[in-house]
This record gives structure tokens, sequence and C-alpha cells, in this order.
């Protein structure tokens, strides 16, 4: 319990997959690009958004500290694994101090309250600016608030619904917490795809990056099906590569090949599709690439979404890799100091993880 692996099932490949998988799929949550455009400045958003995520792990530490010690209280009662920090505190915090209990669930609810509204109000949002508005454009502001409270509501009712279906899943196959975890790792991935070829590729078209997300969830729809699982189980390649683990009575995919199979094959369909269709007009894409290269100055004013303001110099096109449809550009020095004091910071993390575990 406490190893920063467990190699029957979170071995070093897995972390290494899950890691890539969420690099990959963090900048399609509803909320991460109106974060990472909040600040004043670049700096303020790389500082701001590296900074915050390792606040995140940091109290993730003691959390799971104390989920594993639960496991050893609990020893030999039964007791629910999405319900053990509840059943802990029920058992705890009154002993401790008259009202712990109270503070305990209000500090949860205004946690779970505040993530949730920043979801509601960005999926609402994403909606009306980028379908609703295109398709019936012209409405009064008035007009547009009032679909944007409606698709708030619907985003409400979908994540209660889904948590709903994840309450049952629970009793079928345990933790339903662990299983809608893992969906929202994927569905992020699955969709970004299409996000990092438009980055990086000129190339990439509106056909490719539909095919992209379109072939991602297929795959990921197929390796849950009983006849996929049997043909990947019955390869002789199995034996070693373990695509197939048995969960109880029932075949599953392997998460981190699960995860493997739809990026690969998400990433050559947006590729292939993007080479069989038209590209897209030279002038939006220099538009959109200007966009990318040119940091923002603070107290700068944009006439309209996706232009630069009014003088504004661009900087030279510097690509670290030659030709004319890539764009990838030559980090800065801001850039690369704050990639190593990342890795840092996770070195420390994980030092502190492994020093607590063998105090």
């Amino acid at each position: 319990m406490l190893s920063l692996v467990a190699p029957n099932d979170i071995n070093v490949f897995y972390v290494f997959v899950l890691a890539l998988n969420a690099l990959v799929g963090i900048v399609t949550q509803p909320h991460v690009l109106a974060n990472c455009a909040a600040g004043k400045t670049e700096l303020d958003g790389q500082v701001g958004f590296m900074g915050g995520n390792m606040l995140k792990r940091l109290v993730t530490i003691p959390w799971c500290f104390t989920g594993v010690a639960a496991v050893v209280y609990f020893a030999g009662r039964h007791v629910e694994p999405d319900k053990i920090y509840g059943t802990l505190a029920y058992e705890f915090l009154p002993k401790i101090l008259p009202g712990a209990l109270g503070i305990f669930i209000a500090g949860i609810m205004s946690a779970v309250m505040n993530g949730c509204s920043t979801f509601m109000l960005s999926s609402s949002a994403l909606f009306t600016e980028n379908v609703y508005k295109p398709i019936w454009p012209g409405k009064q502001q008035k007009h547009y608030i009032f679909v944007g409270r409606i698709a708030a509501v619907i985003a409400v009712v979908g994540g209660v619904l889904f948590a709903l279906w994840l309450h049952e899943v629970s009793k079928e196959r345990g933790s339903g917490v662990v299983k809608g975890l893992e969906i929202f790792w994927m569905v992020s991935a699955m969709m970004s795809i299409a996000f990092w070829l438009g980055l990086f590729w000129r190339r990439t078209t509106i056909a490719g990056a539909w095919a992209s997300t379109l072939v991602a969830v297929g795959v990921w729809w197929l390796t849950t099906q009983h006849f996929c699982l049997s043909w990947l189980n019955s390869l002789p390649a199995n034996e070693s590569l373990k695509f197939v683990v048995t969960k109880g009575t029932r075949l599953e995919i392997y998460l981190p090949w699960q995860m493997t199979f739809y990026l690969v094959a998400g990433t050559i369909a947006g590729i292939v599709v993007s080479l069989i269709t038209k590209p897209l007009p030279k002038e939006k894409l220099d538009n959109f690439y200007a966009l990318v290269r040119t940091p923002v100055v603070p107290g700068e004013k944009v006439a309209a979404v996706c232009t630069l303001p009014a003088g504004t110099v661009v900087p030279p096109r510097r690509n670290l890799i030659p030709g004319k449809n890539l764009e990838i550009m030559v980090p800065s020095l801001n850039t690369m100091l704050g990639f190593l004091i990342g890795w840092v910071c996770a070195a420390l993390l994980i030092w502190l993880v492994y020093l607590i575990a063998n105090m």
C-alpha cells in the first residue's frame, strides 16, 4: 500500500500512459483555457496554471495517506470504498471537537459547489458562443444569456444523471468514483487530439479534427466489447503485454493499453483525413498562428474575438523543426525555465511522498 507503484496493476507503464493521457486531455476541460487567459500577462497564466496544479497535487498527499490509514483502521469491516472518507469523518471528528463534522461537510460541499459551478458556467458559455451563436447570429445579448442559462441547467442535469449512472455501476463493478474518473480522463483526451493537431500542424482540417475524435471514441467503444476483448485475450502477445486483464469473472481492457489504442488511432485518423481533404484558407491559418505566437501585453484592447490589437507587431515565425506546415515554436527562456522548475517540483512531491511513507 505504501509503494509508489503496484506491479500487478499500477506499474511504471500505467503511470507513464496516464500521465501522457492527462497532458493530452487537460486542454479540453471546459474551464482550462479561460483560466490560462485570465492573467494580465503570459507569465501570469503560466505561473498560475502550473502553480495551481502543483498545489492541488500537494494537498492530495494527505488525502491519500488518510485513505491508507483508513484501510488499516477498518480492516475486517465492510466499508464501501466510495464512502471511506465519510465513514472516517463520522467516526473520528465528533470525538475530536464538537461541530468538526459539520465544518468538514461544509468544506467538502463548498469545494464541490465551486468546481461544479465552474464547469456549469464554462460548459454553457462554450455551447452558447461556439455552437448556438454561429447558427443563430445577430440576436440580442439578453437572448444569448437566456440560452446560456438553459444550457447550464442541461449541463447540471447531465452531470446528475451521470453520477446516478456511476452509482449503479459501483454496485456491479466496485468503485464508481474511480470509474467516473477514468471516463473523465478518456473523454478529455479523445477530444484533445484535434486540439494538438491544429495547434502544431497547419495542414489539419475540420474533417480531420472530426475524424480524430470520432475514431478515438470508436476505438474506446470497441475495446469495451466482449468480442474485441476475447480476440485481444487470444493473441500470443497478450501473455507478455497484458492487453486484457481479468476482473472477477469479467475480461477488461487494461486501461493504459485502451488509452494507447485510442490516442494512436485518433491521431492517425486526424492526419490521414486532413491530408485527403481541402486545406483551410491560408489567411485564416496565418491569423490563427499569429495570435498563438504574439504575447499578451498588459492593458491591450482587442476590438473583436480572435484578432490582434491595432498596431501589434507579430513576432517572426521561429520553428523548432523546419517545414511550412509545422508550427512547433522555439521555446523561450521563460518556457524552458518553467519546464525545468515544473520537473523539480514534481520530483520534490514524489520525494515527499516517499519520505512520509518510510517514516
